[in-house]
């Protein structure tokens, strides 16, 4: 049975992929790794700092030896730390969100980057650019902020949350030919997105499955 390891440094999202693997990858391991004080302190010094970075390869490093045969980093605002960790450990690290940044970079020529933290919406840009430079491709991209969502996300109140998040998209939906949600924990919020502002909306929890699955079917050992 293949052992998948996710590292979480924040709330909202570990119920709902447990939910999809579940569903999509029964037969998966799945073992989560938590801390929430790693994002409380991307949030309070307005970066990833050299205390984050290390506490989470640390974390990468107790995933492999609880025997992972992948690692799963859920965090877009840390992405840039899985990057320079993927050299660090011979067991592959996915990232939730590069699936969606390959097929915004591939189907689109502007896209909108929606996120509820400002730490999030840098790394992002970066891995947009990044995959559309792989492609040779030029990607322009426009960065939307919903302010005060990711607060009413750990305050439990979903509505509030779910209502900026609306706003600030409807704001982007007249200068892009797609969105990207920036965090897993706003996935849920996809197809009302996409309703309510009649363009594309990609999430990054359903194309990683869709990617584990494809790696998995072909036997491959890295992705």
């Amino acid at each position: 049975m293949t052992t998948i390891v996710a590292i979480y440094t924040g709330q909202g999202l570990a119920d709902p992929l447990k939910t999809l693997f579940k569903e999509h990858l029964p037969e998966v391991r799945l073992f989560n790794i938590s801390d929430d004080s790693l994002i409380q302190h991307v949030i309070r010094d307005g970066k990833v700092t050299q205390s984050v970075a290390l506490r989470l390869i640390q974390y990468y490093k107790i995933a492999v030896d609880i025997g992972a045969d992948y690692i799963l980093n859920t965090c877009s605002s840390v992405g840039e730390v899985a990057d320079a960790a993927r050299k660090l450990f011979d067991t592959p690290i996915l990232k939730i969100d590069e699936p969606m940044a390959k097929e915004a970079a591939a189907s689109y020529e502007t896209v909108g980057v929606l996120a509820t933290l400002p730490t999030t919406l840098k790394p992002t840009v970066n891995l947009l650019q990044s995959q559309a430079a792989l492609m040779g491709k030029t990607l322009t991209v426009i960065e939307g902020l919903a302010k005060g969502a990711y607060q009413a996300l750990i305050e439990k109140n979903p509505t509030r949350h779910d209502k900026l998040i609306l706003e600030a998209a409807q704001e982007l939906a007249g200068q892009v030919d797609a969105i990207v949600l920036a965090q897993g924990s706003m996935a849920r919020m996809e197809k009302d997105l996409k309703e309510k502002t009649g363009i594309p909306v990609l999430s990054s929890p359903q194309l990683c499955i869709r990617e584990i699955k494809s790696i998995l079917a072909q036997g491959k050992l890295h992705p």
